[in-house]
Parts: C-alpha cells; structure tokens; sequence
C-alpha cells in the first residue's frame, strides 16, 4: 500500500497528465486564516452574495465529516489574444461598438470542462488506491475557500487583489477541489514554507481598477467590482459606477492584465477556452448587419443589446456568460453604449441612438432605466 506521500506524488501526476497546470494537497483543517472571512462579511463587502455567509465555508469538516485532505487543482484559461487594456483602448467608434467579456468566459463553461477533469482524478484515485474513501469534487459549486485552499496546498499566495498568484504561470487560473476522507501527504511541510508573497510594494492592481473596489491591499468590496456589478448584481448599477464600467459587459480583467506576473505567463493549449464564434445575423434580425462571424471577444455592444431571451438562452448554451442572465447582459450593453465615444453626426452614433431608444420603452424596467441613462449619455457628448 502507498505511503500518504507516494499518493500525493501520485495523484499531481496524475492530475498533470489530465492537462491541470498546478496540483497540490492542503490538509482538510480550517480554511478561514485568522478568521478574516466574518469581518469582511460583517462589512457587507460580499453585496448579494448571500452564499458567501454560509458557515462551512470556514472548515472543509463542515462539508464531509471525516475530510482529511484538500485536493486543489489549477487549469490555466489564458487565451492567446489581446488583454483588455490594450484591445480596449478609448478611441472614437466609427463602426461597431464593442465590449469587453472577461477571458474566461469567452469559451466553454469552465465549471463543466474543470469539473470533468476532476471526476476523471477522482475515478482514477478509486481505480488506485485500495481502500475505499468518500470524496466530493466542486467547482465553485461548493462552501469552499478554493482560494485559501490553493495557498495552503503551495500553488502560490494571495496577492493584494485577492487572487491566487503562482510565481511560473501567473493567475489566469480555474481553481477546483477535490474534498476526500482519504489520507493525503500536505504537499507543504516537513519544514518547507508556503509560497512567499511576492507582491511586494507593487500597487498596479489597485491603482488600475477604475471603480476603486479595493478599499485597502488584500481586501475587494464586491460592491464595487465590475464583475460583481455585472454578473452577480440583479438590481439597477449604482449610477456613479456606470461610467466608471467602461465597456465591460461580463466581468473584469484589468487587475490581471496589469499584474507583472502575467506577463509571462503561458498560453492554455486547450481550444475550449478559445473565443467561441458565431454565424452573423442577417439585416432582419439584427441592428448592426454584418458579413463575418461574430465573436466573444471584444463582441459588437449592439449585437448584444439586441438579443432576445430566446437568442440569449440559445448563444449562451454552455457558456459561462449564462450567468448574468438575459436582462443582465443587456442592461451591460446599455451601459457600454453608454459609455462609448462617437464621432458627431456619424451613422454609428444614429443607429445606436435608435437602438437604446427602442430599448428605453422596454417593459422590463431594469433594462428601460439603463437603456435611458444610456442614450442621455451619447446625447450629452454632442
């Protein structure tokens, strides 16, 4: 029989040769480090996210009974294709306005790609190992501080964005764990140090993020994250954030794309984090016609704005943009047109205003009050 050590050894290996990145074991003792998650809770910097205040999230225990071992593992999503800071630069629109959906959504639902490979561990581990054991896999799906977890199990430190960093790969990581009752070797110990946190006193992150959502290094007010704002926030987005949001319709890169460790950091080889495309609409069904496939990167505001429900369910198919749901993405849309520069008197200008006014007497109001912000926007910048 192997040793916890040996099964450690085995299951990275194995886990690396299912295309994971990173692969570490953290002990299934609590995650919450210096209790920090009920104070930044009771600052109701979690906004919505009512999940966040459940109470297992503090021990592993809470979620299997007789957890010894965090299986944490990492696939790298990054895209070879542009950051946003430099796909997105402000310029005036003399043809499509566009948006900015965050890296990784732009191709397959990464729960169900990463959650795949984690049963492929798990069914491997079985097929290994002789004694029986309970485990669960989740992906974002469960009461779990991934993150927390990932540091614990040696794949990098908590940067001043809050997210994980790994000094080789960067942060354009999925993180997904495995909880399991069998005994597992930590990959950090026997004297060996968690990985240093390597930030130093570099501020680019929190200088960079333009609705100011870090009110000190190390702590995120969801409140004010525009991945927050445009997928988790149901409501109407506070007016004073709009402008701020730029072009953003689905989440937010920029902290990650000014990060000096994602400078170097390596391409996914995997095409289903590729930008998906899709067959361009004809002059029936769409308010900015156009000849070649559409994609979800930098994807046409107009197109977007424009979609059904019955389209959007149809798109998003598979697609983590799902999420944000129908009205949300279209409310985002708004706000992106909004916020968009035109040259004065140009057709683009006109059809977009045309757009947003069809939109201003839609029956749902969330989408008629952004819809109407918006074209008061492009209005004023006459």
């Amino acid at each position: 029989m192997l040793s916890p050590a040996e099964k450690t050894r085995w299951v990275a290996a194995r886990a690396r040769e299912l295309g994971f990145e990173l692969c570490g074991v953290a002990p299934a003792g609590p995650l919450d480090e210096r209790g920090k998650l009920p104070e930044w809770l009771a600052s109701g910097y979690a906004g919505e996210m009512k999940y966040l205040h459940d109470a297992r999230r503090a021990d592993p225990a809470f979620v299997l009974p007789g957890a010894k071992s965090v299986i944490v593992a990492a696939l790298n999503y990054n895209s070879p294709r542009p950051l946003s800071i430099e796909a997105m630069k402000p310029a005036v629109i003399e043809d499509f306005p566009r948006g900015w959906i965050s890296r990784y959504a732009w191709g397959s639902d990464y729960h169900d790609l990463l959650l795949g490979k984690l049963e492929e561990l798990l069914a491997a581990m079985r097929a290994e190992f002789a004694e029986t054991f309970e485990a669960r896999a989740y992906v974002d799906t469960g009461p779990i501080l991934e993150r927390v977890a990932a540091k614990q199990a040696g794949l990098g430190w908590l940067a001043k964005n809050t997210l994980l960093i790994n000094q080789r790969v960067g942060s354009w990581l999925f993180l997904g764990v495995i909880l399991s009752t069998l005994e597992l070797a930590p990959s950090v110990g026997g004297g060996e140090a968690l990985p240093r946190d390597l930030c130093g006193s570099c501020t680019r992150c929190l200088d960079a993020c333009p609705t100011q959502a870090f009110p000190e290094p190390y702590v995120l007010d969801a409140r004010r994250c525009i991945s927050y704002l445009t997928i988790e926030l149901r409501g109407a987005i506070p007016e004073e954030l709009r402008a701020p949001m730029g072009a953003h319709v689905f989440g937010c890169d920029i902290c990650q794309d000014v990060c000096p460790w994602n400078r170097r950091a390596p391409a996914t080889a995997l095409g289903a984090f590729l930008p998906r495309e899709f067959q361009a609409a004809t002059d029936a069904d769409s308010e900015s016609p156009r000849s070649e496939p559409r994609s979800l990167f930098a994807p046409e505001l107009e197109w977007l704005a424009g979609l059904t429900r019955e389209e959007f369910s149809a798109l998003f198919r598979g697609s983590a943009v799902k999420r944000a749901k129908w009205r949300g993405l279209v409310r985002n849309a708004c706000v992106a047109l909004g916020n968009a520069k035109f040259a004065g008197g140009s057709p683009t200008r006109d059809r977009v205003l045309a757009l947003l006014d069809r939109l201003a007497t839609s029956d749902d109001a969330l989408i008629a009050e952004h819809a109407e912000w918006a074209a008061a926007r492009v209005r004023a910048a006459d």
